[in-house]
């Protein structure tokens, strides 16, 4: 199983990438057999986008790009890896969920936080945000935002 592929790789510059606005990508397979997994899609509308595209009976990994308020002044970005373990996907696809989010992990190696999702409320922006805040160090806000 690689996740390596030319266009994993670009998708995840893009989202990496001051100058692309593109902000999330979604890796899942590319069938109901199998173990192939393939970029499922790209966006530029953040956590409710990508949450959006996710299939509760499905297994899949996304990457995404979070930019917040540091204080009147600044902005961050941080980003998150989602290991989205959909609540009616096939029990086999869960079991290998771990081993597979360790070798996606390997190729979208950058983020701050990991996010294991089974819902779409798990990937509500401000909850995710509050997360990256814990994760990030310095907190402007006296730990409100």
């Amino acid at each position: 199983m690689s996740v390596s592929t030319p266009d994993i790789l670009a998708a995840y510059d893009a989202v990496r990438s001051d100058k692309d606005e593109t902000n999330w990508l979604l890796i899942s397979y590319a069938g109901n057999v199998g173990n192939k997994l393939e970029l499922s899609g790209t966006g530029s509308g953040g956590l409710s986008e990508l949450a959006a595209k996710l299939d509760p009976t499905q297994v899949a990994y996304a990457y995404v790009r979070v930019e917040y308020a540091n204080d009147a002044e600044s902005k961050r970005v941080k980003f998150a890896f989602v290991v989205w373990i959909g609540e009616n996907a096939k029990v086999m696809r869960k079991a290998r969920a771990g081993i597979e989010a360790g070798e996606v992990k390997k190729v979208l190696s950058h983020f701050s936080v990991q996010i294991d999702a089974g819902e779409k409320g798990d990937l509500d922006e401000g909850e995710v945000v509050k997360r990256l805040r814990k994760a990030g160090g310095a907190d402007y806000n006296g730990g409100r935002g």
